[in-house]
């Protein structure tokens, strides 16, 4: 663990909230979720936001005569492509989610993982073309605008060191961004959790739960790539990583400290 993780292990009030699916759609959802961001201000917490966007850049993508195919819940972004997947979640909806900030009272700075040596990607595979997987770097930015009580609100959008640009998947964005911090992770989408066979919520699973779950075709596809997500963020930060609904935040920092979503705990050894 680096210098700045050591130290950032004894501020236990970092929160990472990374938020997809529908959210762009949904303006109640928009207005809760940034309320209860300004209210964990409010209580002295520090809170980075780390989005997605696969609906929109769907979207533009086909708009745009471009083929867009998803591999094992991983968008195939061949790199002619990355000039719009660049412009969709760095530059509209990343500004989009400041103004919705704004509404809320908040200040807040969009970025990408390629700015202030957050990160460094690694392409994932070859068929996949410009997907990349992030590597934690430096948190001296996200520190800063902290400190300056700004909120940073961070695309995944992030660039090798010779400087390709790279479609990171939103999870594996948070999760990065949450071993720079060593922040408690919640993961948020418009589901409520992890559910088993019956469609039934499912609380708390492990590495085991997990493994049978996949093998089993109930985990598949994008959420695969959300609970190895936050299997990768429980055995770095040593702590539950949860997966939920951005309509519940409120809950999960109430007084009552409802329990809500799936908690993923996952050992180091594993």
């Amino acid at each position: 663990m680096n210098n700045t993780a050591q130290a950032a292990k004894h501020h236990i009030s970092n929160i990472v909230l990374k938020v997809g699916g529908n959210f762009f759609e949904d303006q109640q959802a928009q207005d809760s979720f940034f309320s209860s961001v300004a209210a964990l201000k409010h209580q002295g917490h520090n809170v980075a936001i780390v989005h997605g966007g696969g609906a929109q850049l769907q979207t533009q993508l086909t708009a745009l005569g471009f083929v867009s195919e998803k591999h094992e819940g991983l968008r195939i972004s061949p790199d002619e492509q990355m000039p719009a997947v660049t412009g969709v979640l760095a530059g509209t909806l990343n500004k989009q989610m400041v103004c919705m900030a704004t509404k809320a009272g908040l200040t807040c700075v969009g970025i990408s993982l390629a700015d202030g040596n957050l990160a460094v990607c690694e392409e994932v595979m070859p068929m996949l073309g410009a997907v990349g997987y992030p590597h934690p770097r430096s948190a001296k930015l996200l520190h800063q605008l902290m400190h300056a009580n700004l909120t940073p609100i961070i695309c995944s959008i992030g660039s090798d060191l010779k400087g390709r640009l790279y479609n990171v998947n939103a999870d594996q964005a948070a999760t990065c961004i949450s071993s720079l911090l060593y922040a408690d992770l919640y993961l948020l989408s418009d589901v409520s959790g992890v559910l088993d066979e019956n469609k039934a919520h499912i609380q708390n699973l492990d590495d085991a739960k997990i493994a049978s779950l996949i093998n089993a075709g109930v985990i598949t596809d994008g959420m695969i790539v959300k609970v190895k997500a936050a299997q990768e963020a429980s055995k770095t930060l040593g702590k539950a990583v949860s997966i939920g609904s951005w309509n519940d935040i409120n809950m999960m920092f109430s007084q009552t400290n409802r329990k809500i979503g799936t908690s993923i705990t996952s050992s180091p050894s594993s």
